[in-house]
Formats: C-alpha cells, sequence, structure tokens
C-alpha cells in the first residue's frame, strides 16, 4: 500500500513542470525519469495550467500501477531546487501534498497523506 501511495504521489511524479509554469530560476522537473526501484518510467509535462505525470512505463502492474496513469499537479517554487504544492490522482480518489527536488539528472520527491502522518521519498534519475 505504502509503495502504491509513494508511486502514486511521484508520479511523480510526482510531478510536471514546464519552465512557462515558472519563474526562470524555479527548477524544471519536465521530461522523462526513471523511478529508483526499476518499476516505472513517468513523463512529467504541462497539461493545461498544471503539469501533469504520467506512467509511460510500467515493469510490474501487479501493485496496481498501470502505463496512462497520472498525478495532475500544482507547484510554486519553494527554493532554488525545491517545488511543492498538491498532487490529484483522480484513479486512487487522493490528493497529495507533494515535492520535488531537482538536481541536475536527479529528481526526489516526497508525497504525503493524512495531513502528512504518511510520507514517502522516492529517488529518480533522467531518462537517457
Amino acid at each position: 500500500m505504502m509503495n502504491r501511495l509513494a508511486a502514486a504521489a511521484v508520479l511523480v511524479f510526482c510531478v510536471p513542470l514546464c519552465g512557462s509554469a515558472f519563474a526562470a530560476s524555479a527548477p524544471d522537473p519536465s521530461g522523462t525519469w526513471n523511478r529508483g526501484d526499476g518499476n516505472a518510467k513517468v513523463r512529467i509535462a504541462p497539461c493545461g495550467s498544471n503539469i501533469c505525470a504520467t506512467n509511460v512505463w510500467i515493469r510490474d502492474t501487479s501493485g496496481g500501477e498501470a502505463v496512462g496513469d497520472r498525478l495532475v499537479m500544482t507547484l510554486r517554487p519553494k527554493s532554488a531546487d525545491t517545488l511543492a504544492g498538491k498532487a490529484f490522482d483522480a484513479k486512487r480518489a487522493l490528493t497529495y501534498a507533494i515535492q520535488l527536488k531537482v538536481a541536475g539528472q536527479r529528481l526526489v520527491t516526497r508525497g504525503c497523506v493524512a495531513g502528512g502522518l504518511v510520507c514517502k521519498s522516492v529517488n529518480w534519475s533522467r531518462a537517457r
């Protein structure tokens, strides 16, 4: 259950952002990312006025993850390398507090539910 929540929150990753959605100094997580456990690849891109993280590849679907699953994120710069906000997972009808930290070819997402009582961080590397 926790892995599913974390994966959804990270679709992290959670989490789509375009350069035009933020000031030039804001981190830009746009692109395709490989999840650290090797089970997922996610594309982060603009979707309307939000940012979306969409599963484009899943190795093992037995945990409930599927290609096409998507998080819709509303993010704001928190610091020079971090974005924070909310992510909505329509498939699970859950809203997460989410944070994305971009460091070159690396991304760390942290998703929380239940008012921050249950949180999980996931590491990502930019797909080549």
